[in-house]
């Protein structure tokens, strides 16, 4: 199992991506809406669905009550039509200046969501575009930035196409930098490109120097159903390459999970996959 957030430059389709990827997973699987712009799955995607009394904007308050832990679980909505509980949402901001106030409290979230993959989910976030407060810095106070700290890999979300690699490009170097020196290396950073433009997956890394991770479809039509609801016909050219994708995402986990054990201490196996 695994921990990856999804971040971007400029709007570059995350959500959709990590919508895909938590579908798509192997696994049971999380999908954490952390954008602080606001969630939209859940009007989206489940067409309205569930109350507003669940959902992560309620989780500061948990926290400062000290039932963090405890109620954690409760604000989790199904995103299989047959409520099977394999697929998971944790729905996001209504509103995005309820950001501000979670600032103390997504170190307590990053925890809970490691607990959530020792338990065997894919832990998918969507960080959305990042938020920075210097050249070298991740916002504290308006950006999830605990959450890509603790992450197994921080994919940034790319299509391929000139205006979104050169909208990649400093964020890239930001994440880069913010990952070196407060999470657990710059080498969790990759590329997931969208194969929307005219640019190799080679040409892309050559230009933003990180490596691409996985792939996933242009495909119109699934977007639409991922974006405005489930219960139109869904295609699955997106879902396909998404599956494609975790294969190659696990392997850059698996890898760096090996590297960052303690030396002596066993790995368990399986954990990554």
């Amino acid at each position: 199992m695994a921990v990856i957030a999804l971040v971007s430059g400029k709007s570059s389709g995350v959500t959709c991506s990590a919508l895909a990827l938590a579908l798509a997973s192997p696994k049971p699987s999380l999908l954490v809406e952390a954008d602080p712009a606001g969630g939209t799955v859940r009007t989206g995607y489940l067409g309205g669905e569930g109350s507003a009394a669940v959902g992560l904007h309620r989780l500061a308050a948990a926290d400062r009550q000290g039932t963090l832990a405890r109620e954690f679980s409760q604000h989790f909505v199904s995103l299989d039509r047959d409520h099977s509980g394999q697929r998971l949402l944790l729905p996001g901001l209504t509103d995005p200046t309820q950001a501000p106030s979670l600032a103390r409290t997504w170190g307590q979230i990053a925890r809970l969501l490691s607990v959530m993959d020792q338990a065997g989910h894919d832990v998918i976030i969507d960080a959305g575009r990042l938020v920075t407060e210097s050249e070298t810095r991740l916002s504290t106070t308006r950006y999830p930035a605990p959450l890509l700290h603790r992450a197994d890999a921080v994919l940034m979300v790319v299509r391929t196409t000139q205006a979104s690699i050169a909208a990649a490009a400093p964020a890239v170097r930001v994440l880069r930098e913010e990952l070196a020196h407060h999470g657990t290396g710059a080498d969790a950073l990759g590329l997931l490109l969208i194969e929307e433009g005219s640019f190799t997956s080679s040409q892309v890394q050559q230009h933003l120097q990180t490596p691409v991770v996985g792939m996933l479809a242009w495909d119109a039509d699934t977007a639409d159903v991922l974006t405005h609801g489930a219960y139109k016909r869904m295609p699955r050219t997106l879902l396909r390459s998404a599956r494609t994708a975790h294969q190659t995402i696990n392997e850059l986990v698996t890898k760096r999970r090996v590297q960052l054990q303690p030396a002596g201490v066993p790995t368990v196996a399986g954990r990554a996959s």
